[in-house]
């Protein structure tokens, strides 16, 4: 790599939803920015989140000059103890960010308040060979940032999640004198939100969801139930303000949507001026049209409260009939057969679900066609490269910059583990590195792989035998009949006769006296016996006693 040679390097978010994480490395410098996880599809059996892979960082962890998080998302911090755990490098973040940041580490038992460095919008940072500039954008959580890094070959413009709301909760719109300066001074590239680039227009402001949460309150005879992100801080203000116009008192339910909101209470994010606020269990002893209780679930999260309250197994209360239930939240793309069976289920309790399209009651945080265009054209940039989605989406946002005049050859769509190098006049697509799925599974991390997650899958659809046999050690011969169990497979009961032929089976390939790696051929002649009887391929376990 030359001395002139920037390489941008995502390690997530590039053909994806999720754990957006990317390297910026000048000779032998790294600026990370962002850290975080993805939740798991529907067949990956068992894991609890993905995180991304760090194997190029492995030998260059003490190259590491910093880390930045453009705000406080799962999809942004989430695998940040997992790095922070190999990096001694600063963390950056605006206040919110920073507070959530250290509630991870501190459950980790890897905090260190040195080493966590809160910026604001508008501040500027030298990181190694980068100085970064942090500029606020809108999103569906307070004090995000873009930013501005000025690198040793130009001006890189990283937007960060955004929309161009004109109307926020908060009132503070992104920073569009901030992004005109940039293009003053010339701007290199610009990595920009590819989340709703497939979706025309412009993204609908969070100041409509008010006037939806009033009209459902007002129609709500029952307690209100609201389901969205923990991390949605402006969500469960605008669920407070609506609680307070309606007459009604809010409970928190959930740790993560409890610890979420007093935090950004503590640092101003969050105001409850009419002590609208109350502890659950005081909240449960009021009159049902009283209550509003705010929680997790959105995604139809087993664990989550909402979940368990779709199938009845939440310990403090239980879903009544004449409950309203709002999602206010749209489902992470892969989530939406999950969140349609959580909507049923709920329903089937007796309880009102509402949802958009029924009533906007959510809108999303990132930019759609209209402003992302928008933001192209304003930041004027030389390279644009598409960042944060799926691929389609990826290419989809290629297509409007091509429309608003970046030339085809100047606009680099890649995937995960993509190297760029990027110098003043070119920009070059370069090797390709480990960018894969990292699983994390109880507190293992990375010991299991496609192959693991393979088996699953068949025990899930297909079930699993086990055929528990004796065999004498001289004869060879069988010394009863064998045992066969099954889980998953077939109902046993019922099924008296295909066990009684696999029986047969076993005997007969074991009377043949050919002994030798019996057990593979076991395996191997059931699974087809299996197969030819009832067309199921369930995974066979042959245990062999030798007595």
């Amino acid at each position: 790599m030359s001395k002139k040679t920037l390489r941008i390097i995502p390690l997530g978010g590039l053909g994806e939803v999720g754990k957006n994480m990317m390297l910026f490395e000048y000779g032998k410098n790294i600026l990370v920015i962002d850290s975080g996880l993805m939740f798991p599809e529907n067949h990956m059996w068992g894991v609890d989140y993905i995180i991304p892979d760090m194997t190029y960082l492995e030998d260059k962890f003490d190259r590491v000059r910093g880390i930045v998080i453009t705000h406080g998302h799962e999809d942004h911090t989430g695998a940040i103890r997992h790095i922070a755990d190999k990096i001694d490098a600063p963390i950056y973040g605006t206040p919110l960010t920073c507070g959530l940041i250290e509630a991870k580490l501190r459950a980790a038992k890897l905090y260190d308040v040195d080493r966590i460095i809160e910026i604001n919008a508008g501040d500027s940072i030298n990181i190694g060979p980068f100085e970064v500039e942090f500029f606020h954008v809108c999103h569906s959580i307070p004090d995000a940032v873009g930013l501005g890094i000025t690198t040793p070959v130009g001006l890189v413009v990283h937007s960060g999640d955004f929309k161009l709301d004109q109307t926020p909760t908060d009132d503070w719109p992104t920073d569009f004198t901030k992004i005109g300066d940039f293009a003053g001074r010339g701007v290199l590239a610009l990595l920009s939100d590819s989340t709703n680039a497939d979706q025309p227009g412009w993204t609908s402001s969070e100041a409509i969801i008010d006037g939806a949460f009033d009209e459902a309150f007002r129609a709500a005879n029952g307690r209100v139930l609201v389901a969205t992100f923990a991390s949605l801080i402006s969500r469960v203000q605008q669920v407070i303000n609506a609680s307070y116009r309606n007459g009604r008192r809010v409970a928190l339910v959930g740790t993560s949507m409890v610890v979420n909101s007093k935090l950004a209470i503590k640092l101003g994010y969050l105001q409850d001026p009419h002590d609208v606020l109350l502890p659950l269990d005081q909240a449960l002893g009021l009159p049902n049209s009283k209550v509003t209780l705010m929680m997790t679930g959105s995604q139809g999260e087993p664990s989550s409260i909402l979940g368990r309250l779709s199938v009845g197994r939440n310990r403090q209360f239980d879903l009544e009939e004449g409950d309203t239930v709002i999602l206010s939240a749209h489902p992470i793309p892969g989530n939406e057969e999950v969140v349609s069976r959580t909507i049923n289920k709920i329903i089937q309790r007796g309880a009102k679900v509402i949802y958009d399209p029924l009533l906007p009651v959510h809108v999303s945080g990132h930019a759609k066609s209209e402003e992302q265009k928008q933001l192209i054209r304003m930041v004027k940039p030389k390279f644009f490269i598409p960042v944060h989605g799926e691929l389609r989406m990826l290419h989809a946002h290629a297509d409007l910059a091509h429309q608003v005049g970046v030339p085809a050859d100047n606009v680099a769509v890649i995937e995960n583990g993509t190297i760029l190098e990027l110098t003043t006049e070119s920009l070059t697509i370069g090797d390709r590195i480990p960018g894969g799925y990292v699983y994390v599974d109880g507190t293992g991390v990375g010991d299991i792989g496609p192959q693991v997650l393979r088996e699953r899958d068949r025990l899930a659809s297909d079930g699993f035998v086990i055929v528990n046999m004796m065999i004498d050690v001289e004869t060879r011969e069988l010394l009863d009949e064998p045992v066969i169990t099954s889980r998953g497979f077939v109902y046993v009961r019922d099924s008296e006769q295909l066990f009684l032929r696999a029986q047969e089976k076993v005997a007969s390939i074991v009377k043949d006296r050919h002994n030798d790696g019996i057990v593979s051929r076991l395996e191997k002649s059931l699974s087809k016996f299996f197969y030819n009887e009832i067309r199921r391929r369930p995974i066979i376990c042959v245990l062999v006693n030798e007595v």
